[in-house]
């Protein structure tokens, strides 16, 4: 029953877009009397039931639906190349060793594959880099180092690993305390991005020095631990990085580093992305909060400082609860001086 209404109805659509169209001419036959002053049959006989039960449509058929463009090349990974060459503080990586390339670029791809993250990673390095740089450059460490930020944390300073690590550089408890970045239960310094910048810069230094001056396997140091490290390349009986076998974390570390550094340093070449697209850096001041009271609240803190909770809590990640006991606390809080919610913002032109 369904079918023969289907039929009947597309069978009268025909006969009125027969009536209100100009006439198609038919296709030559194949019949040899076809031409040869033959009378044609009427254009409805062109559809016919077997030709609406999934037959091969004529190609003079009433109705001809457009064929869909797709404008623009489609996007592939491909496109994207790792350069022949690149260094990395001051150092060439040696990406003519088949392995060392297939690392590398399988990191590379990875960190393109996924765009949308990429692109916040690439914004994020506006507010966070600036102050590695500073005390990269303050200490002579190869200002390289700070792409370690996009591996170790995506430059989330409240960033916490399973391992309990903490902050932009996750320090584990026993190196932050080394370093003298203290963790209780009110505060954890290894949060704070300058503090533990200025403890990364110190525990670097050292792991170069422990390793020969050797970046490459200082990071993986800063990875796995030195000892482990020394212990794999007197194993192995090696001296390079690139050489050794180690824990799979570790085997990728310094590789997604250095594609990090190739990308995250370009990021108009492979997102798209201009330095005015980046997060502008907060025009913040440090005030001292004396709380004579048992406790009180963050929240009340901000208030009087003109923000609000979440945003004392981001600008100060270190702090590991709203409330506040009893004593003296340095607080950033947003420069009341500085307009539009004191972000910097380039002057329109």
């Amino acid at each position: 029953m369904i079918i023969h209404w289907v039929r009947s109805f597309m069978w009268a659509t025909c006969v009125v877009l027969s009536l209100i169209s100009p006439p198609i001419p038919l296709l030559a036959s194949t019949d040899p009397g076809a031409n040869s002053g033959q009378k044609l049959e009427p254009e409805k006989d062109l559809l016919t039931p077997d030709l609406l039960d999934g037959q091969p449509e004529p190609e003079d058929r009433l109705v001809i639906l457009p064929e869909i463009k797709r404008e623009g090349e489609r996007f592939f990974l491909s496109s994207f190349k790792l350069p022949d060459k690149i260094t990395f503080a001051g150092v060439q990586v040696p990406l003519d060793n088949w392995q060392v390339r297939e690392r590398i670029e399988y990191e590379f791809y990875q960190f393109l594959e996924d765009q949308g993250e990429s692109i916040i990673l690439a914004k994020r390095t506006g507010r966070c880099f600036p102050p590695a740089e500073r005390q990269l450059a303050e200490n002579g460490l190869p200002d390289d180092l700070k792409y370690m930020l996009l591996v170790e944390s995506k430059c989330i300073s409240a960033a916490y690993s399973k391992a309990k690590a903490s902050g932009p550089w996750q320090f584990i408890p026993s190196t932050g305390r080394r370093y003298r970045l203290k963790s209780d239960a009110v505060r954890d310094e290894r949060r704070n991005l300058e503090m533990s910048t200025e403890a990364a810069v110190k525990y670097l230094k050292y792991l170069k020095d422990f390793q020969d001056n050797d970046w490459f396997l200082a990071m993986a140091s800063y990875n796995a631990g030195e000892e482990r490290i020394r212990k794999l390349l007197k194993e192995q009986k090696i001296t390079d990085y690139w050489k050794m076998h180690g824990p799979r974390e570790t085997m990728r570390y310094v590789p997604r580093i250095i594609a990090a550094k190739e990308i995250y340093s370009q990021p108009e070449k492979y997102l798209g992305l201009t330095k005015k697209d980046l997060y502008m850096p907060l025009e913040t001041e440090t005030i001292t909060v004396h709380v004579k009271e048992s406790q009180r609240a963050l929240a009340s803190v901000a208030e009087e400082f003109g923000t609000y909770l979440l945003e004392i809590k981001m600008l100060n990640p270190e702090f590991k609860k709203d409330m506040l006991p009893r004593g003296s606390y340095q607080i950033r809080v947003p420069r009341q001086t500085c307009p539009n919610r004191c972000f910097k913002q380039d002057p329109t032109p």
